[in-house]
């Protein structure tokens, strides 16, 4: 089994070796949608203002990511890798891959936000945990969404129609989270607390996309 899953994510990270230009796309996209915000704002922005930004580009930059996982398999690909691997072992898989990309996208992005947009975080440590729980929480939804879309006649659309709604109780959960790295007080005990309902919130994902996606995976 984790070798057919190694196997698997392995073929996902050579494709986007060779598909560079879609990586470098949506690198592009993080740069220029954060420099808009720098030249729109000439003064820096507020800690609460700063916090919110990221996260909301965050929301779209893992659209932007996580969206075409499943929508770029084709029925042909899809047939042969049924006949290769079972569906947990594939959506693992695409579990793994999409959170590694995403963790590369939103330390991008959090280095060219303190580039840009200054740096107001008073525990940067902290701050870097938060983002990677984030950015794994938030691809593993979208994976998911992905992988409902694709079954829905490869409408990309329906991934933001399913996700947000899904997606927005865990990201308002995340900027308060996130409050804790700056200079807002928190007790220890509350911090650990929203952690860890983040986490099982993560843990939920998980296990619904392993119920579920054999169901889709037949269709």
């Amino acid at each position: 089994m984790y070798h057919r899953i190694f196997a698997l994510l392995r073929k996902d990270i050579l494709l986007e070796l060779r598909q560079q230009h879609t990586f470098y796309g949506i690198l592009l996209y993080i740069a220029s949608t954060i420099f808009v915000l720098y030249l729109s704002m000439p003064d820096s922005p507020e800690s609460n203002t700063w916090n919110s930004l990221f996260w909301v580009i965050q929301l779209f930059v893992c659209v932007n990511t996580v969206a075409k996982s499943f929508l770029q398999e084709n029925k042909g690909r899809m047939l042969y890798f049924y006949s290769i691997a079972s569906p947990v072992e594939f959506i693992i898989a695409k579990l793994i891959f999409n959170v590694i990309l995403m963790l590369m996208m939103s330390l991008v992005s959090l280095v060219l936000f303190f580039i840009f947009l200054d740096n107001p975080v008073s525990d940067s440590l902290r701050f870097v945990g938060i983002v990677l729980l984030g950015g794994t929480s938030i691809s593993l939804v979208f994976t998911l969404m992905s992988a409902i879309a694709a079954k829905a006649q490869q409408n990309a659309a329906l991934i933001a129609i399913l996700g947000f709604p899904v997606i927005l109780p865990q990201l308002l959960l995340l900027m308060r989270l996130s409050k804790s790295a700056f200079s807002e007080v928190f007790r220890d005990g509350a911090v650990f607390q929203l952690a860890g309902l983040t986490g099982l919130m993560d843990l939920l994902v998980i296990v619904l996309a392993v119920i579920l996606f054999p169901y889709l995976w037949k269709d």
